[in-house]
């Protein structure tokens, strides 16, 4: 176990935190919910946190790049990236949207309708913010440093998985946040036992870019 100091609580707080304030009423700061304006702002707004994050941990920690999972850009990570995608497309989103039907919580379709009804390059920037963006901040960064605090890799994915799905609830709803908390916790296994942060991001942006943008349009 490792002390945890305040700069990486900070980080911590901010970056698994901001994007909730950003979800919240608060976030009406950033202006009209109704305009993409404000859309596009709350994109810039998670690319800030991310900054802040990057900062903790190149110009305060002193750490590399490495202790939060994230390697350069190569074969083996954009591999495992399309496996993995292949995986929660085929076998977890299945899966997922069988959980749903039991339950009978609502889907995913009010919030990815919504989401088609921005401009197609605001489409691919949310994208790749979330898919950029929310592996450091909800899973690259914080897995491990609570994995370090609390001396246990299980624990960190257990609080990482949860709190990334909680994060999604005022924009999807409790059905799409527990369909979240099953793959999340998949994509974090994998990562306890790889630690290629990479990997997730090519994984994250081709899942998103698939389910929010092509197979809609597709379907359309």
């Amino acid at each position: 176990m490792r002390t945890p100091s305040l700069a990486t609580a900070v980080g911590l707080a901010v970056g698994m935190l901001g994007p909730l304030l950003l979800a919240s009423p608060a976030g009406r700061v950033l202006g009209d919910p109704a305009r993409m304006r404000t859309h596009l702002f709350g994109q810039l707004a998670m690319w800030a946190l991310l900054a802040f994050v990057l900062w903790i941990v190149l110009g305060v920690e002193r750490r590399p790049l490495a202790s939060i999972g994230l390697r350069p850009p190569g074969w083996r990570s954009l591999a495992w990236g399309l496996a993995l995608a292949a995986l929660v497309m085929w076998v977890i989103t299945p899966f997922n949207l069988w959980l749903l039907r039991v339950t009978g919580l609502r889907g995913y379709e009010s919030t990815i309708a919504k989401f088609g009804e921005w401009p197609l390059a605001l489409q691919i920037f949310a994208v790749l913010t979330a898919g950029i963006v929310e592996e450091v901040l909800y899973r690259g960064f914080p897995l491990e440093r609570i994995a370090e605090w609390s001396g246990s890799a299980l624990v960190a994915g257990a609080v990482v998985v949860v709190v990334f799905a909680l994060v999604h609830l005022p924009m999807w709803g409790p059905g799409p946040v527990l369909t979240f908390v099953v793959s999340g916790a998949v994509v974090a296994g994998w990562y306890i036992w790889q630690r290629d942060l990479t990997a997730t991001i090519v994984m994250h942006v081709i899942v998103d870019a698939m389910g929010l943008i092509i197979v809609p349009r597709l379907s359309s």
